[in-house]
């Protein structure tokens, strides 16, 4: 609900710039959980090393199948529902009911600065786990998975990317849910592992409710903004935010996250950007 989200952020902006210093000091990291038959761990570990600078581990190999992975990847892959880019077949679906065992992957800590590096990297690295005996991944930090020829995909888009905005487009793409329904909230989940706080909208009172699609849209834009376009100085509460010049005004303030817990992988530091109707 709106109330549960109603606490500004905390913590403080490093010298008038757009970085900033949680008051929790937690930092993100990518938890990926990786499914295979017969997966070895000194093959995983060599693979995930090289792809992830030596900086990623392998952090545990499971034997045996886990029968709660069909309805993990089920609700994963339900998280995006509204995007349909996940790309997840019958033969992954097939991958995910074969698998015998189960490696879990994680990236070294997160900082603003390194966020879309280590996020890069960790696009290779789960590249490198399907090339060397798992098929299927997902995210557990941002509850996110896609099948296989889509996450090699959106990997070499990223290690082939010119610019922040191509490395942006590839990254939002992979590791973010842009839109998850909560009651009177839409929210984002993912951003912090791009170093950015998450964006939340508040519709309005009922009679706005028929601006919803163009409020869930303006989510997805002003994500990319935080990411690629914002000043120097960072983003000041109570701005103004439009997804095109002539769209509809909304104003930006920033929240603590609240939603989930300090210790849980979807727990935003950086908080969430609130847009409310301007």
């Amino acid at each position: 609900m709106l109330g549960r989200m109603s606490k500004m952020w905390q913590g403080e902006v490093v010298n008038g710039s757009r970085f900033v210093v949680p008051r929790s000091g937690v930092m993100p990291r990518h938890v990926l959980c990786a499914i295979g038959v017969g997966l070895d761990l000194d093959v995983l570990e060599r693979a995930v090393g090289e792809a992830g600078g030596g900086e990623f581990i392998v952090e545990e190999l499971q034997r045996g199948p886990d029968p709660r992975m069909r309805s993990a990847f089920d609700a994963a892959l339900g998280a995006r529902q509204f995007t349909h880019d996940d790309r997840f077949g019958d033969e992954d679906w097939a991958a995910v009911d074969a698998h015998d065992s189960v490696a879990y992957v994680l990236s070294p800590p997160i900082s603003q600065s390194t966020a879309f590096d280590v996020s890069r990297r960790a696009l290779a690295v789960t590249a490198a786990l399907l090339a060397n005996g798992a098929t299927a991944v997902k995210n557990d930090s941002s509850g996110v998975a896609c099948g296989r020829e889509r996450w090699l995909a959106l990997a070499d888009r990223a290690e082939a990317a010119e610019d922040a905005y191509d490395l942006a487009a590839a990254l939002v793409q992979a590791w973010v849910v842009s839109s998850v329904a909560d009651e009177d909230v839409y929210y984002s989940c993912g951003m912090h592992l791009l170093g950015e706080a998450d964006v939340e909208l508040a519709p309005g009172p009922e009679e706005d409710q028929e601006l919803l699609h163009e409020g869930v849209t303006t989510m997805s834009v002003a994500a990319y903004y935080l990411l690629t376009e914002q000043p120097a100085h960072g983003v000041e509460n109570g701005e103004g935010f439009r997804a095109s010049p002539d769209g509809r005004r909304w104003v930006m303030n920033r929240v603590e996250c609240e939603r989930f817990e300090e210790d849980d992988f979807f727990h935003n530091p950086y908080g969430y950007w609130r847009l409310t109707p301007g």
